[in-house]
């Protein structure tokens, strides 16, 4: 029994030495395959990471981090390269970002941080007159949408300033608004507010005010003639001055940039009213006083002075004429008469004649050219004085 217990003990305890070796080996095991493996320092998608491995290239570290590597992805080291105790690796996936620029759509895939550095990568130059959907700081997201609008030139007119300046593709509106220019009531914009502004086009802002304008005006007074037989005909003799009148009148005025391009009248009001001239216009005839039956006795009697003269014609419409004799006597109003110009030191102002070949007259006007015995016979019109000429005649100075 004794021997029987003994022998069970043994196997048991043969047993355990057993298995405490084989855990112990397996444990000796373990400790040298950890022993074994490398230390990799990993920054994947920015989240850094220590891992031991056996992996013997960066790939097999991935694929044992269930990691796929895309061709657009930024890898470093490159993925096959052998794994090293303390090795750094750097993975950033790619991501997929839609550029619209000119209307026209086009995606990328990049590993870049910010909008910024992405449209440095893709070689799109901005500059701070262009528009970015985006700031150029913004962490790019996946799927991301990133519009650019390229300013271009253009010309803006405002009240008849010219400047030049630039934009992106925007209505007048939000143009004129980005360039802080206000509209008035009045004011007019060309091309209008919804029209898009395009490059090198001119917006003209036109600056329109009404005003009213309060002015005096005159009124001129009319002449009124009366007719005074015992004035000589051609004479005349104001009775009454005349007064201009004045009248107050409220106009609105539009100016465009500051020119008067319409006025209207709104009301009219007579401050002062006119007071028209009167004037005394001379009716008596001097020639009334030369009767052809008298001078026909003077001349029949043969009194008064007689002598020749050198003659000429004239009428009153001749270049240079007034009409009026230096009389006072209107030619033009009486062409009738029977007037000669004298010389007044040969023959008097005033005096009554008988010229040979024209009858009877008065001495009722002089003229520059006439010195001497020398006189200028009126005819009422140029084709009977050019049949008079210029010829030697006699003349009776009657009184």
């Amino acid at each position: 029994m004794k021997n029987l217990f003994s022998r069970s003990f043994g196997k048991k305890k043969l047993a355990i030495v057993i298995t405490g070796l084989t855990v112990f080996t397996g444990a000796m095991g373990l400790l040298l395959y950890q022993g074994t493996k490398n230390t990799v320092a990993l920054t994947l998608d920015g989240q850094k990471k220590v891992v031991k491995t056996h992996a013997p290239t960066i790939e097999g570290i991935l694929k044992d981090l269930e990691i796929t590597v895309h061709a657009e992805d930024y890898l470093y080291p490159s993925k096959d390269t052998k794994i090293k105790e303390n090795l750094n690796v750097v993975w950033k996936p790619a991501r997929q970002i839609e550029i619209i620029q000119n209307n026209q759509s086009a995606n990328v895939w990049t590993t870049a941080e910010t909008v910024g550095e992405l449209l440095k990568e893709e070689k799109l130059e901005v500059n701070e007159k262009d528009k970015v959907s985006q700031p150029l700081e913004t962490v790019l997201q996946s799927k991301m949408k990133i519009a650019i609008e390229k300013a271009f030139p253009l010309k803006i007119v405002d009240s008849g300033i010219e400047q030049q300046v630039w934009s992106t593709s925007t209505t007048v509106a939000d143009f004129l608004e980005q360039q802080g220019v206000k509209l008035n009531d009045f004011d007019r914009v060309e091309p209008g507010l919804g029209e898009q502004v395009q490059a090198n086009s001119v917006i003209n802002v036109v600056r329109v005010e009404k005003v009213t304008d309060v002015v005096e005006e005159p009124i001129n007074f009319a002449v009124v003639t009366k007719k005074d037989s015992s004035l000589q005909k051609g004479k005349e003799k104001v009775i009454k001055e005349g007064q201009k009148g004045l009248v107050s009148k409220q106009y609105e005025v539009v100016k465009e940039n500051g020119k008067e391009i319409k006025r209207t009248l709104l009301s009219e009001k007579m401050v002062r009213a006119k007071k028209d001239k009167v004037v005394a216009v001379g009716s008596k005839q001097l020639i009334a006083q030369v009767s052809r039956g008298g001078s026909d006795q003077y001349a029949s009697s043969g009194s008064g002075k007689e002598f020749y003269v050198s003659s000429t014609a004239y009428t009153a419409s001749c270049n240079g004429c007034s009409g009026v004799t230096a009389t006072g006597l209107n030619l033009r109003s009486n062409p009738g008469a029977k007037v000669i110009a004298v010389d007044p030191s040969v023959i008097p102002l005033g005096s009554k004649v008988y010229v040979e070949g024209y009858g009877y007259a008065i001495a009722a006007d002089t003229g520059g050219a006439i010195r001497g015995h020398k006189i200028d016979v009126f005819f009422p019109s140029k084709s009977t004085a050019y049949r008079w000429g210029s010829k030697k005649v006699k003349i009776k100075v009657l009184n």
